[in-house]
């Protein structure tokens, strides 16, 4: 699985492509392919997790939606995560 770490500014773009994004999380989670995803606390950031076999993967993701290439929205990490437990 992979940890993708997003950072957030107040940017008002960032809001406007937020409905949109979250209905793909949706609907990848359905498929199984989004295992979790939520803000922080505070709204400065989020996490997603997926399960993919691949950083190339993950690349492709995050390629496709185009809410990680709005103004203020930063892709801060991408995390190879290998849980014990889920």
């Amino acid at each position: 699985m992979w940890m993708v770490e997003l950072h957030f500014t107040g940017d008002p773009a960032r809001l406007a492509a937020r409905a949109a994004h979250r209905d793909r999380l949706a609907e990848l989670h359905r498929q199984g392919l989004v295992r979790m995803a939520g803000p922080l606390a505070g709204d400065g950031g989020a996490v997603i997790v997926i399960d993919a076999p691949s950083r190339a993967d993950v690349e492709e993701f995050l390629a496709a939606d185009p809410y990680f290439r709005t103004p203020g929205v930063t892709v801060a990490q991408i995390r190879d995560w290998r849980p014990f437990l889920h």
